[in-house]
């Protein structure tokens, strides 16, 4: 829309930024998912020097690799069970991928790590296997970042209480973002800490925006971008 009417209390908590010139309209739009990618790896404390692993090989995961790195990861491992989705990640660059669907991705895990496991584990799946995975690839006082919520109906998970105990784990949730992450956020878009734009594999006119819904659901794409 040209103009749309922004409620008195977003701007009070100043929740609206202006894009910079330079930004592409395409790359500001990933604004947003990636605030709450900030926020989650601001919980699970992400910085330099972690060994980072990454659970589900979508946008999200591919902005998580991302900005891990930007926060000074010493590597950052990429796992899905999908191989098309794996290899559209690819261009997120991370350290490795793995194919949880062809090998033993915790066993991976722990090899990369040379047998420690990893410093933070950011499940970006939906996915219940992925976050009980998660708790066996962590290293001693490991921090896991269950960021991908589970479906309405299956929200339970084996969760082997005795490895955080014995490991001194922390787990925590994370789910969506202040005002301050957008504004940082699109402030990491636009010094070109984070890259986004490649992470657009599809650029529909409004027409196609059915096409563009199925492109997301089957895994084909990763951000799609329907232009009006």
């Amino acid at each position: 829309a040209e103009f749309m009417r922004v409620p008195k209390k977003v701007l009070d908590r100043d929740g609206v930024n202006r894009i910079p010139a330079h930004v592409p309209y395409e790359a500001a739009a990933l604004t947003e998912p990636l605030a709450c990618v900030l926020n989650g790896q601001e919980i699970a404390g992400v910085g330099e020097g972690d060994e980072v692993v990454v659970l589900g090989a979508g946008p999200i995961g591919c902005l998580h690799v991302r900005l891990a790195r930007a926060r000074g990861a010493r590597s950052v491992t990429l796992v899905d069970v999908n191989q098309l989705r794996l290899d559209l990640a690819a261009r997120s660059e991370p350290d490795a991928m793995i194919n949880g669907s062809e090998e033993d991705a915790v066993e991976t895990v722990r090899k990369l790590t040379d047998g420690r496991g990893a410093d933070v584990i950011i499940t970006a799946t939906g996915a219940g296997p992925a976050q009980e995975q998660a708790l066996e690839m962590a290293a001693r006082r490991g921090r896991i970042s269950l960021f991908g919520g589970l479906p309405r109906d299956k929200p339970i998970i084996r969760f082997d209480s005795n490895l955080v105990h014995y490991r001194e784990l922390f787990v925590v949730g994370a789910y969506g973002s202040a005002p301050r992450h957008n504004r940082d956020a699109l402030g990491l878009i636009s010094s070109g800490d984070v890259v986004v734009d490649d992470l657009i594999t599809h650029r529909l006119p409004l027409d196609e925006v059915k096409e563009g819904i199925a492109t997301v659901t089957t895994g084909e794409g990763l951000k799609v971008v329907v232009r009006p």
